[in-house]
């Protein structure tokens, strides 16, 4: 599935676009939401913006984090949810009895492997999150497109987006594979969850008032990034970036996590799973192996 969905070409369309095509999905996985996308996500920008007016780079963050979960969109697959929305982990070590839904991992044939069911696996001690190998979801999508298209978001920014789902870090899980920067990085994912779990409410965001100030954020952010990295893939105006058709992860010489630098020649057949109920064609249990990716 990182293999297909990782070739970014899809489809074409604006941030705003984006933000809008959201509104007729509702995340069954999250039991305190029931409305649309795009008041989630205004609703977290919103009241990160109230409490850190300086950093409008987290501002933006909130606003697109959840933009992965376009996966669900006929126009990009029309992905189940199982395998866009829930809680991401690891793949290549021991799996943590901290992830829902773990009693399934004994169907599973790396609970058994000598190596994918050691703690550190495939891994060194404090490797970096950058260089392990997570579930598919909307999270590593989105860090893809925005990766790929020369955001100048932070590297915390982009840590929230990859990570923002990951719920094991509230449990101490696999810090162990973590090194400084992660821990650095992990700090601002800890506030931003703050407001992406308890910033929901019925009081809707007053969409007119507010687009004006995060379109300023995209263009300077996404579009008009500082000089450095040549930018890819950009439009002009408010347009997003050429939101899926830029990466071939086939020809890539990226340094990014596409695949674990420890195992390159493992074969990419696709994940199917993440954190909640996982179900393949035959109506069985499916959770995804680390050599099944």
């Amino acid at each position: 599935m990182k293999e297909e969905y990782g070739k970014l070409n899809r489809a074409e369309m604006s941030i705003w676009e984006c933000v809008e095509l959201l509104n007729s999905f509702v995340d069954e996985s999250d039991p305190d939401l029931d409305e649309p996308q795009i008041e989630h996500l205004l609703q977290s920008a919103e009241a990160i913006r109230r409490d850190y007016p300086n950093e409008d780079w987290l501002h933006l963050t909130a606003l697109i984090h959840d933009l992965g979960k376009v996966l669900l969109h006929d126009k990009f697959g029309a992905l189940p949810q199982w395998s866009v929305v829930g809680d991401p982990y690891p793949l290549g070590c021991a799996f943590s009895d901290k992830i829902v839904h773990h009693k399934y991992f004994k169907e599973n044939p790396d609970f058994q492997h000598p190596v994918y069911s050691t703690k550190l696996g495939v891994y060194t001690e404090n490797c970096g999150l950058d260089k392990v190998t997570m579930t598919w979801g909307h999270d590593e999508y989105m860090y893809l497109v925005a990766k790929y298209n020369k955001t100048s978001l932070p590297t915390p920014g982009l840590f929230i987006i990859r990570f923002h789902s990951y719920a094991l870090h509230r449990e101490g899980e696999y810090n162990y594979l973590m090194n400084k920067d992660d821990e650095e990085n992990l700090k601002w994912l800890k506030i931003f969850n703050k407001y992406d779990l308890y910033s929901k409410s019925k009081i809707r965001v007053d969409v007119d008032q507010v687009k004006p100030y995060y379109m300023s954020l995209v263009e300077k952010q996404i579009l008009d990034p500082p000089a450095g990295p040549a930018k890819s893939g950009l439009n002009s105006n408010d347009t997003m970036v050429k939101n899926m058709t830029y990466l071939d992860m086939e020809n890539s010489n990226s340094d990014g996590p596409l695949i674990n630098s420890t195992d390159l020649k493992r074969k990419k057949k696709g994940a199917e799973g993440r954190g909640h109920s996982m179900k393949n064609k035959t109506n069985k249990t499916s959770i995804p192996a680390y050599d099944d990716l």
